[in-house]
């Protein structure tokens, strides 16, 4: 029988976590690593990923990063591809790049639709896609964790955020993970999707600003916010 140490140990796993420079993504590349596994993250700028691999490394995590634009699908399949090349094969995938935009329905623009929706939709699609065939389908096993928000389990009151998008995106990630889920699970693979509520965050900021940490607490169960 395993002891509780082995059966949550990561030693000698590998993983990739998009949007890992900063917020929950490098809190959860940071939680993997301390646990054992080897890691690559990724985000779009080289700068904030290269210092995010030294803070990384300075706890002793094994890990190496990967700079470009999930949405595009020659870039995220290079990312999948060069994680193989680093790591031998990939185990685990936490899909955590996102991104949001404010605005009325009514006037919602199109170009951020298409930001939203590409970076929080089809990259999910794209780099799952691509570890899939490459790593986790012929090795018969693999975890996806897709990072959804609560945002995509119901709509906002009228007067507060205006994120069409980003919940319609969120709400899609949902139903991605169980479509996905049932299809891969013959193959050893588990799908699965969390759906955090507010943490104090770039993305957030604007949020915060507006309606205070104290107003979005008080709508919260546990009257607070997320934190490290």
């Amino acid at each position: 029988m395993r002891t509780t140490q082995e059966l949550f140990s990561l030693k000698d796993k590998t993983a990739i976590v998009t949007g890992g420079s900063r917020g929950l993504g490098l809190q959860m590349a940071q939680g993997l690593g301390e646990q054992g596994a080897r890691l690559v993250i990724s985000s779009r700028k080289q700068e904030e990923l290269d210092a995010t691999v030294a803070q990384l490394h300075a706890l002793g995590i094994e890990a190496s990063c990967f700079a470009g634009d999930l949405s595009d699908p020659g870039q995220a399949q290079a990312l999948v591809e060069q994680a193989i090349a680093r790591l031998g094969h990939v185990d685990i995938l936490i899909n955590n790049a996102g991104a949001t935009w404010g605005a009325p329905a009514e006037d919602y623009p199109l170009e951020a639709w298409d930001k939203v929706m590409n970076l929080n939709v089809r990259s999910i699609f794209l780099v799952s896609q691509a570890v899939g065939k490459l790593s986790m389908i012929p090795r018969r096993y693999g975890r996806i964790i897709n990072i959804s928000s609560i945002a995509g389990l119901a709509g906002n009151p009228p007067d507060a955020m205006q994120t069409l998008a980003y919940n319609t995106s969120k709400g899609a990630v949902v139903n991605f993970t169980r479509t996905l889920a049932g299809e891969w699970g013959r193959y050893g693979i588990t799908v699965n999707s969390i759906a955090p509520g507010f943490f104090p965050s770039k993305m957030t900021k604007g949020v915060l600003a507006t309606y205070g940490a104290d107003g979005l607490a008080a709508a919260a169960p546990l009257k607070r916010l997320g934190d490290d």
